[in-house]
């Protein structure tokens, strides 16, 4: 009996420490993705289902805000794998302080600043400079959105900042600027082509004007050092640089660097 006892102990012990293996694999079968709020659209519906047509045992948890709030969230211990910034600036202040892999973090798209009204309007809105007829402007805060940093800038070539943002709306992130505009609450909006383009509630005036803007708009990607799955993070990198995946990121209207 006694044996028996003995036994039977062994046994549990041998399928706890089994399940604890298990639960420790899935652990490691997942990705941790901290990416800007302008592409949770994209990955949500188009790129994600296919990654995981590929690779069903890997899940891709997405956490989608401004780049500046997603720097700050890594750097107060944000388990993140991967990290996709709609600006080189937040990108490149983790690199600087050694969160990023630097051979593994790439300039990956572009994109274009926008001027926006809804769609059910009337606005007699023609050129980008006429958002500083606009009566509820929005854009993106400057402290934290890149859209907002670079709506910021093409302002203030324009001498039109002081203008606009003493009665603009800043939102927390560009996906908040759109909703905005989109629902009629803002009656002009900055945001990037490829948000104008998922919605059918506004409509785009015009692009900002050639050399407003010191640098494009670019999205860097990059896996950081202490990533908790890089194994399985390696693998949607690589498909995020596949040709099948840029291909979906042009029909989303962004431009791919190569």
């Amino acid at each position: 009996m006694f044996k028996r006892i003995i036994a039977l102990a062994i046994l549990l012990m041998v399928v706890a420490l089994s399940g604890c293996g298990d639960d420790k694999t899935a652990q490691k079968q997942q990705v941790s993705l901290a990416a800007a709020a302008s592409l949770e659209k994209v990955f949500t519906e188009r790129l994600i289902p296919m990654f995981n047509e590929k690779y069903p045992e890997i899940k891709i948890e997405g956490t989608y805000d401004s780049s500046g709030k997603l720097q700050m969230q890594i750097e107060q211990g944000l388990a993140a794998d991967i990290f996709i910034s709609a600006s080189n600036k937040q990108m490149q202040s983790l690199m600087d302080k050694g969160y990023m892999d630097k051979e593994k973090t790439v300039p990956l798209l572009e994109n274009k600043l926008v001027l926006i009204v809804p769609a059910s309007g009337n606005s007699s809105m023609k050129s980008f400079s006429d958002i500083a007829a606009a009566k509820r402007p929005a854009v993106g805060d400057p402290a934290s959105v890149p859209a907002g940093q670079y709506a910021k800038e093409a302002l203030e070539k324009l001498g039109l900042w002081h203008e606009v943002s003493a009665k603009a709306s800043l939102g927390t992130n560009v996906t908040e600027v759109l909703h905005w505009v989109a629902e009629g609450s803002a009656d002009a909006g900055l945001v990037y082509a490829t948000d104008a383009a998922a919605s059918q509630k506004v409509r785009v005036v015009a692009e900002a004007p050639a050399g407003v803007l010191s640098k494009p708009v670019i999205y860097p990607m990059g896996i950081l050092k202490q990533a908790p799955h890089m194994q399985a993070a390696e693998k949607f990198y690589a498909f995020l640089r596949s040709e099948e995946a840029l291909q979906v990121f042009k029909e989303a209207g962004f431009a791919v660097v190569r």
